[in-house]
Formats: structure tokens, sequence, C-alpha cells
């Protein structure tokens, strides 16, 4: 799911209603505010693309449920973050 596509000319309705669901889903599964998840998401390319050059459109960014080792469900951040290329070390 792309954020930017929310707001891209080229998306069809399809696209964005999918999207939208997306964030309805992830929203009941975690019982965090859509709006949360959206500034997290941003937050989360910010930094990354400081490191590499990623392919937003296929970016997944989900919160799901998981059980820790104590048997209690935990809420679990998962991200598909397809790498196009590193740049450049930008400490050298």
């Amino acid at each position: 799911m792309d954020i930017f596509k929310l707001f891209s000319k080229k998306s069809s309705s399809k696209d964005v209603a999918k999207d939208r669901l997306k964030l309805v889903l992830i929203h009941d599964r975690a019982n965090v505010s859509t709006q949360l998840l959206e500034i997290l998401k941003t937050d989360i390319i910010k930094v990354i693309t400081n490191y590499m050059e990623i392919d937003e459109a296929e970016l997944d960014i989900q919160i799901s449920q998981a059980t820790n080792d104590g048997g209690v469900n935990v809420p679990m951040l998962v991200a598909n973050i397809p790498i196009l290329s590193l740049k450049r070390d930008r400490h050298s």
C-alpha cells in the first residue's frame, strides 16, 4: 500500500478503495488510529530513504497481532519494503 497513491491522479478508484480498506483493517486489528498509522508510515519512509532508494508503490506496512513467548497477544509491525538501491555512505 502506498500512502502517496491516495493522492495520485493516476490511481484508479479501485486502487484507492483497496488502500483505504487496508487502512481500516489495520486499524481494527491493532486498535490504532488511521492517522497514527499514516504518520508512522510516513516517518518510516523518510528515514529509510535517507539510506536507500525504495519502491514506494510496492511498500507494505501493516500492524497485526502475534503471540509472544509468554502466550500474550502483542501488536507486531510488519514491513515489506522493496529496496531498489543503496545510497552512497553519507558519513564518508
